[in-house]
C-alpha cells in the first residue's frame, strides 16, 4: 500500500536506499538476536552455577539440621552462600549464619512440598539482591525450613552495564553496516550514474560517441559494453535510415521531375504535340515509380520483421520451375540435387531467385549456370554467368540500395537498383546469407539457407 502520496514507500526509493535499508534491517535483526542469545547464555551460565552450588549448600544444611537441630549459629560451607537461616514451622528463627545473626526471618513464601527446593531472586533488607534457595525438611523435632542465599549485587550491578554494552554494540554495528553498505552501493553505482549522464548528453548529432567502459571487469563494465554495442547498432540503423531517405528522395525525384517536364512541354503546344507519345513516356515514368514503391514496401516489411507463414519447399524444384517460367535471352543450365528441402516463404524466395536469374541473364554473354547442393547444415544455391563479372571492390556495393554499376545502367535503364538489396534482406530473414563470390569468369552469387531437417 502506498501512503503519503506514495513518496515514502520503498517502490519510490533509490536502489542505494533500498539496498541500505534491507541490509541494515537484516543486520539489526541478526545483531539484536545475537545479543539476546548472548545475554541469555551469560545469565544462564551464572544462574546455573548458583543453582548447582545452592543445591549442595542446602543439602549439607539439611543434613546438619536433621542430625543436630542446631540453635544459634550454623557454619558457612560455601564462600558465596553466606546467608543461612533455619526457621521452624511457626516461622520462628532457630539458627542462622554469622552474617544473618540479629536479622529477622526472611519474608519469603514457604515451600509447599517437603524435600523439594524452591529457587528465587529476592531483595533482602540491608543485603540487596539475593539468590535464595529454600527447602522444607522433616526432622525429629518437626518441620524445619532452611534458607541459603548468595548476594548477587555485584552481578546485578554489572548486568545493567552488560546490557548497555550489548545495546550499544547493536546500535554501533547497525550504524556501521548502514554506512558501509551505503558507501559501497554508491561507489558500485557510480559507473551507472556516469553512463546515465553521458547518455543524457547524447543527441541525434552525437555521432561516434560512446560511454566510458569502467576498468573493472564486472557487471558494470558489461553494462557499458552492452550500451556501446546498442548505441553502435542504433547509430548504424539511423545512418542507414538517413541514407535510405536521401536515396529514396533522389530516386523518386528523377521520374517525377521527368514526368512533370514532359507534361509541361506538351501543354505548351497542345495542338502540335504527339499525345500518344507523351502518354507512353508518362506511362514509362509511372511504371518506374510503381517499381520503386513496390520494392520499398518489400524492404519496409522485411526490415520491420513482419511475420509471414513458411512452408517446406524443395529448393531444386523451385529453381527449375522459376527458370522455366518464361523464355530467357540465354540458356540456363541447372544442376540440382534431389530432396534438398528448406522451410521458407515461397513467394519471397521466388522474388530472390527472379532477381538473381534476371541479373545473371542481363550480364551473361551466352549462358547462365545454376546449382543447388548441400553443405553441412545449409542448402547452397549458386547462380553464375559468363559476363564481365564484378570487380572485388564492388562485390559489397552491389547490395547497397539504389547502387547500380555502370554496366547495369547501360543494360537496363529502367531498373530500381533495389533487386539485390531485397534479395539479401530475404536471405537474412530466412536465417541465411547472400554474397558475391569469386569466379573464374562472370559474376557468381552464393545463397545459403538452413536445411529443414524435420
Amino acid at each position: 500500500m502506498r501512503m503519503f502520496g506514495g513518496r515514502l514507500t520503498p517502490s519510490y526509493w533509490s536502489v542505494r536506499t533500498r539496498v541500505t535499508a534491507a541490509a541494515t534491517l537484516l543486520v539489526l535483526i541478526l545483531l539484536a538476536s545475537g545479543s539476546m542469545l548472548m545475554y541469555r547464555a551469560v545469565t544462564g551460565t551464572v544462574y546455573g552455577s548458583l543453582h548447582d552450588r545452592a543445591d549442595s549448600v542446602v543439602a549439607e544444611l539439611a543434613v546438619l539440621v536433621r542430625d543436630t537441630d542446631p540453635h544459634g549459629t550454623v557454619p558457612i560451607t560455601d564462600a558465596d552462600f553466606t546467608l543461612l537461616q533455619v526457621v521452624n514451622e511457626q516461622g520462628t528463627l532457630v539458627a542462622a549464619s554469622e552474617p544473618m545473626l540479629g536479622s529477622p526471618p526472611l519474608d519469603v513464601p514457604r515451600p509447599r512440598e517437603l524435600g523439594r527446593p524452591v529457587y528465587d531472586t529476592v531483595t533482602v533488607s540491608g543485603r540487596g539482591a539475593v539468590y535464595l534457595v529454600s527447602e522444607s525438611i522433616e526432622t525429629p523435632m518437626g518441620v524445619r525450613i532452611v534458607h541459603a542465599g548468595a548476594s548477587i549485587n555485584e552481578f546485578t550491578r554489572h548486568e545493567g552495564l552488560f546490557v548497555g554494552l550489548l545495546s550499544g554494540a547493536v546500535v554501533l554495528g547497525t550504524v556501521a553496516v548502514a554506512w558501509i553498505v551505503s558507501l559501497s552501493v554508491r561507489r558500485a553505482l557510480r559507473p551507472v550514474r556516469e553512463i546515465s549522464a553521458e547518455l543524457r548528453g547524447i543527441t541525434g548529432r552525437s555521432a561516434g560517441i560512446r560511454v566510458a567502459v569502467p576498468a573493472s571487469n564486472d557487471e558494470m563494465s558489461e553494462l557499458a559494453e552492452a550500451v556501446n554495442v546498442a548505441m553502435g547498432r542504433l547509430e548504424a540503423t539511423l545512418s542507414r535510415q538517413r541514407g535510405f531517405v536521401a536515396d529514396v528522395s533522389h530516386e523518386l525525384r528523377s521520374p517525377l521531375t521527368g514526368l512533370r517536364a514532359e507534361l509541361e512541354v506538351a501543354l505548351e503546344n497542345p495542338d502540335t504535340e504527339d499525345w500518344p507519345g507523351v502518354a507512353r513516356a508518362a506511362l514509362a515514368d509511372a511504371d518506374r515509380l510503381q517499381g520503386i514503391v513496390s520494392d520499398l514496401l518489400i524492404l519496409a516489411k522485411l526490415g520491420a520483421g513482419v511475420h509471414v507463414a513458411r512452408e517446406r519447399v524443395d529448393l531444386g524444384e523451385l529453381v527449375r520451375s522459376e527458370a522455366a517460367r518464361r523464355p530467357r535471352r540465354v540458356p540456363i543450365e541447372i544442376r540440382a540435387d534431389e530432396g534438398i528441402t528448406v522451410r521458407i516463404t515461397a513467394h519471397h524466395m521466388v522474388r530472390l531467385l527472379t532477381n538473381l536469374l534476371d541479373n545473371a541473364e542481363r550480364h551473361a554473354d551466352s549462358r547462365v549456370w545454376v546449382s543447388v547442393r548441400t553443405d553441412g547444415p545449409d542448402a547452397v544455391l549458386e547462380v553464375r554467368d559468363d559476363g564481365a563479372g564484378i570487380a572485388p571492390e564492388d562485390r559489397e556495393r552491389v547490395f547497397w540500395r539504389f547502387q547500380r554499376l555502370a554496366e547495369g545502367r547501360e543494360r537496363d535503364r529502367g531498373g530500381t537498383g533495389l533487386g539485390l538489396t531485397i534479395s539479401r534482406d530475404i536471405a537474412r530473414a530466412h536465417g541465411g546469407t547472400l554474397m558475391a563470390a569469386d569466379s573464374d569468369k562472370g559474376a557468381r552469387f552464393v545463397l545459403r539457407v538452413p536445411l529443414d531437417k524435420r
